[in-house]
């Protein structure tokens, strides 16, 4: 709740919560987990859940749904719900997962947030507002304060998503450390897609329980021994597998392929691009839809990638 003080609005003391009663740590290898879409633009939730199933049962510590690759900010307000609702229906295991509730709209990310709280998800994803560019931090704090006020009954931890390229908005470092400082353990990590890994080690060295995500395989060594919680990978819908021994038991050939196969995406449209290899994984046709403004994974491109794909699969690292 903000009060006025000196004429300027400013965050209520916030109630200090300890986020390991409201759920257990997300760690390791993390699926930016992709939504598949039927003939009619609506979420194929059935096929969603299958795939979720599907990557935590082949090396998935866990799952972030209705992120980036998840096309969330493509969907509704109603579409996003009857995702969560699916998963929750879908009997899979919430408490090791994040979903994505930001939005431009307050009074969306509140909804979303709190109905992500209502069914027991691991943790609460935000972006921040990002219609309105160059806003000031004050904003943002308003923000974070809302839905967490909204959410004090049920105080599901939020976790900051720092993608300014898409957003156009930071969570810059120090506006994390304000969060923290003002709103205690609510706030609980960063998924970072910036590929800035300096700023990601900086973020991670604020406070020991921060936890901090980059969105590359590649930073798995430092997850293992180092400043990160572990990685949060579009391409980890690939190669779920590779990441888990890479993680767990520091194999570096394992690590080598899965780096190989994100790599399959560079200079490439991403989004599309993944779902058009878990087409080609999965024999489902189906997986290469995608939501406007997105648009179909280029012929020439999908050929190559699949090629490239199989090949490293063939190698077969023991």
């Amino acid at each position: 709740m903000l009060y006025w003080i000196g004429g300027r609005r400013k965050p209520a003391p916030f109630p200090q919560v300890r986020a390991c009663s409201m759920t257990k740590t997300l760690h390791g290898v993390i699926a930016a987990v992709a939504t598949a879409v039927d003939y009619k633009g609506e979420p194929d939730c059935g096929r969603s859940t299958a795939l979720a199933r599907f990557l935590l049962d082949t090396g998935c510590d866990g799952l972030n749904v209705l992120g980036t690759t998840g096309e969330a900010t493509s969907f509704s307000l109603d579409q996003r719900r009857r995702v969560m609702s699916a998963y929750a229906e879908a009997a899979l295991p919430l408490d090791r997962m994040m979903v994505g509730t930001g939005a431009a709209a307050l009074a969306d990310a509140i909804a979303l947030t709190k109905h992500a709280a209502e069914l027991g998800f691991a943790g609460a994803l935000v972006l921040p507002p990002f219609y309105y560019k160059g806003v000031h931090d004050d904003g943002l704090v308003g923000y974070i304060d809302a839905i967490l006020a909204a959410t004090a009954a049920r105080p599901i931890p939020v976790y900051l998503y720092h993608f300014p390229a898409q957003s156009g908005l930071p969570w810059h470092i120090a506006l994390i450390r304000r969060l923290l400082d003002t709103f205690g353990e609510r706030v609980v990590g960063l998924k970072d897609s910036s590929g800035d890994m300096a700023f990601a080690r900086e973020a991670a060295g604020i406070l020991p329980r921060f936890k901090v995500f980059p969105s590359t395989e590649a930073a798995l060594p430092e997850a293992r021994s180092g400043p990160f919680a572990g990685c949060i990978s579009a391409t980890a819908n690939l190669n779920a597998d590779l990441c888990a021994r890479a993680y767990r038991t520091g194999d570096a050939a394992a690590l080598g392929e899965a780096v190989a196969v994100r790599k399959l995406f560079d200079g490439r449209p991403l989004v599309p691009g993944v779902k058009a290899l878990l087409a080609h994984i999965h024999g489902e046709p189906q997986w290469g839809r995608v939501e406007p403004p997105l648009s179909a994974f280029p012929s020439a491109d999908r050929a190559a990638v699949i090629a490239n794909y199989d090949a490293i699969r063939a190698k077969r690292v023991a």
